[in-house]
């Protein structure tokens, strides 16, 4: 049958179409820098022909049995399959792929060719960085030209768009338009969602705030709480919320049962120019420092535990070595979720980051100016682009649905804004130059600092499957830590594998008493356990207590007073 759009809706999805693929490819090489990857590629085989060669003849062979496949097939019924889809692809699970050869060929070879261009990249002879660089462009063309990211060659849109009677390329051109005019593609039905309705509605008040920030204190839930208060400070790229999602998924919620007295810092998202000037020490002082002296103020307590999440983490990291290089005690415990401080092997992210690039954001930013969360959330979704940016495309456009209600993902959409020389400071001193690990290299509010002069009680969390902090590179932090230190592995990702409450029972862990030279030779005597690495960390922590007390019946003190409840203001900014 024929699916009838309007000349204006065909406009409108060209021009809306062509914006969604420029905003993807500017985050990737193109023309002459692209040219020369790959005419770096060729001239790697070069040395030694053959190598090449050698491809080539394996490839036209399985492209031959391919070919072979489809002939010597009975009408009606699907041939075997010579291409195979990794675990966890399914992109071509549907029935459609299989029943016609037109199709049945299409993803088959496909995924030869895939294949056939990640050997040429493998067995190039190049050095680790220009390979770990070709390796990511050419994962990011291959996902990128799948037959499933077409209408015209996904026949699983195409039977849809037939049953619908063209309905769902209709709500597909809406979509696309919806998603153009927002800057973002949707990967959450987001009218499900309300922060302070049923995300971040773990009780509490805000106790404090300063330009930067508000600190929340939230409500005991228990008639005796732990004598030393636990401070969170979440990455400053994202929303606090992340760690209070809805009630059964909140690690906030967990950590005030266990009796704990919670501390949260909210980060100000950056929409205002006069805060484009805020810098990493600003970050520092204003934030993590007067988070610690007003939860300790509040607490009653000379000290506290502290816990930091991904960039938290670093901030944190770096704030305990401004007070260790100052001669102050402040802190207890500390525990580092997804977190680096070596910034050696910093995965696809070391991609985006050169001396070319940080030199224009630097003159671009780098006095003064705002980095858009947006543009942030965007490279975080392309370093996983089949999961996060090509699923999307399909299900939203190509078959014009509305996505499933997912609190994690309307978390990631909720991205927050930089200040310019915060954020180019940051880039190029972890990041490009890695010179935290480096005694004394870098001075933080005017104070040299030493990861190394740390000696607390540390929990470091990695997560095996991560792909913004390798669990391996977040594992060189125990070589830079002095203290005490216990590393444990979760299972899954960045954040599904920080945020796995026990009563889910789901996933594992890995733990070993002894600290290994290697990642590798930890993990080989590592034991797993099933379950939420929540449990474990909870009685680590109970180790550094300092008793129970009777838990406050009142927020805040004369001092620091309740502002306005839980989750405040400032996390309630969207850009």
């Amino acid at each position: 049958m024929e699916v009838h759009i309007s000349e204006n809706q065909s406009g409108s999805f060209a021009q809306a179409g062509g914006a969604l693929l420029q905003s993807f490819l500017k985050l990737f090489p193109l023309g002459s820098e692209l040219g020369q990857f790959w005419q770096s590629l060729l001239a790697a085989h070069s040395a030694d022909p053959s190598r090449l060669g050698t491809l080539q003849t394996a490839y036209l062979q399985q492209q031959l049995a391919l070919w072979g496949s489809m002939l010597a097939c009975e009408p009606g019924k699907p041939a075997g399959p010579i291409a195979t889809t990794d675990k966890g692809d399914k992109r071509f699970a549907g029935r459609e792929w299989h029943e016609s050869p037109y199709f049945d060929y299409l993803w088959q070879a496909y995924l030869l060719n895939s294949r056939f261009l990640n050997d040429v990249v493998e067995t190039a002879e190049l050095d680790e960085p220009a390979k770990h660089r070709l390796r990511f462009y050419t994962r990011q063309l291959i996902d990128a030209m799948s037959p499933a990211n077409f209408a015209a060659t996904n026949p699983e849109a195409l039977r849809l768009a037939l049953d619908t009677k063209g309905e769902s390329l209709h709500a597909g051109i809406r979509h696309l338009i919806e998603d153009v005019e927002q800057g973002r593609v949707s990967m959450s039905d987001e009218s499900a969602f309300e922060v302070g309705r049923n995300l971040a509605v773990t009780p509490g008040e805000v106790v404090f705030e300063n330009e930067l920030i508000q600190l929340i204190q939230y409500q005991p839930a228990t008639a005796k709480v732990r004598k030393l208060p636990l401070l969170m400070v979440p990455p400053c790229i994202n929303k606090f919320y992340i760690l209070d999602l809805q009630p059964e998924n909140s690690f906030v919620r967990y950590a005030v049962e266990q009796g704990n007295t919670v501390f949260m810092v909210s980060w100000r998202n950056i929409t205002e120019d006069r805060l484009g000037r805020l810098t990493w020490d600003d970050y520092i002082a204003d934030g993590v420092m007067k988070a610690i002296e007003v939860v300790r103020a509040i607490g009653k307590s000379d000290k506290i535990n502290a816990l930091g999440f991904c960039v938290g983490g670093t901030l944190l990291a770096a704030a305990l070595a401004l007070l260790r290089a100052r001669g102050e005690e402040r802190v207890a415990s500390v525990t580092l979720l997804a977190t680096m401080l070596d910034f050696s092997y910093p995965g696809d992210i070391g991609v985006f980051v050169d001396e070319a690039s940080m030199a224009s954001r630097e003159a671009a930013i780098g006095k003064g100016g705002i980095l858009p969360g947006r543009e942030l959330a965007f490279v975080f979704s392309a370093l996983r682009a089949n999961d996060l940016v090509w699923s999307y495309v399909v299900n939203n456009y190509l078959k014009g649905k509305t996505p499933e209600a997912f609190d994690i993902l309307y978390w990631n959409a909720d991205s927050t804004n930089l200040p310019g020389p915060m954020y180019c400071w940051y880039v190029r001193n972890m990041y490009l130059e890695n010179k935290l690990r480096e005694p004394g290299e870098l001075s933080m509010c005017g104070v040299p600092v030493d990861l190394g002069a740390i000696r607390l009680p540390t929990y470091i969390l990695a997560t095996r499957e991560d792909h913004i902090v390798p669990w391996k590179t977040a594992y060189l932090s125990t070589r830079h830590l002095k203290g005490d230190t216990r590393f444990v592995l979760g299972a899954s990702g960045h954040v599904a594998g920080v945020i796995n409450p026990p009563s889910k029972n789901r996933r594992s862990y890995w733990r070993s008493d002894r600290l290994s030279a290697s990642a590798e030779e930890w993990l080989a005597g590592a034991e797993e356990t099933p379950g939420s690495w929540w449990s474990n960390w909870n009685a680590w922590l109970e180790g550094f207590s300092g008793g129970e007390r009777a838990a406050p019946k009142k927020l805040g003190n004369a001092k620091f007073k309740a502002i306005e409840p839980a989750p405040g203001r400032y996390v309630k900014v969207r850009v």
